[in-house]
């Protein structure tokens, strides 16, 4: 689960650790505030541009990438049903800019240098009894996570569209969280077994 990072030569991956994980928390908190769709829709495609920048394998940010569109559909649905068109396509534009950033993240960047990173600028609060190594991994693998689900939420489908399952929230959601908390618990056992003791 751990060996999403894909190296290239690109100023992307030049970034430290860093930057790019401040860029990302700067650009959530602008595109959680943003109501209007034509500059989420200028969010989406200034992250797409980013994936060309960081010189990515066409395939790799394909698959990252697809199980993006029957979400964001969902979504749109929902918010277009029970609000507005415009609801709809906000909706859409954060979730799919914020995922976006966050998949590109995690292609371009070493989980052990988010790590490493978050590690230290969480140390100022220790004195305060909080373990910062434990924070700063559960914040590194929330957003190594994002297109892992994603990734999972589209083999769930292709195999339901295999079996003849009608499509349903519920029919994706309950084989999702299934494989979600095994993966977990797979998770803790491998970081026991490597004796991981965050200090």
């Amino acid at each position: 689960m751990l060996g999403l990072y894909v190296h290239r030569e690109s100023p992307v991956h030049a970034l430290p650790a860093g930057a790019k994980l401040l860029v990302l928390f700067g650009a959530a908190a602008v595109v959680l505030l943003s109501r209007g769709p034509w500059l989420l829709g200028g969010a989406v495609a200034g992250s797409a541009l980013l994936f060309a920048l960081a010189r990515l394998p066409v395939r790799t940010v394909v698959e990252q990438v697809r199980p993006l569109l029957l979400i964001a559909a969902v979504f749109f649905a929902m918010q277009a049903a029970f609000d507005s068109l415009e609801a709809g396509l906000v909706t859409v534009g954060r979730f799919l800019a914020l995922v976006l950033l966050a998949t590109l993240v995690t292609l371009t960047t070493r989980v052990s240098d988010m790590v490493e990173t978050l590690e230290r600028a969480l140390a100022w609060l220790r004195p305060l009894g909080v373990n910062a190594g434990k924070v700063s991994l559960m914040l590194a693998l929330t957003i190594r996570l994002v297109p892992v689900l994603l990734a999972q939420a589209q083999e769930i489908r292709m195999a339901q569209r295999a079996r003849g399952v009608e499509r349903s929230a519920v029919a994706l959601l309950v084989p999702l969280m299934v494989k979600t908390l095994r993966m977990a618990d797979d998770l803790a056992d491998a970081l026991e077994a490597r004796g991981y003791d965050p200090h």
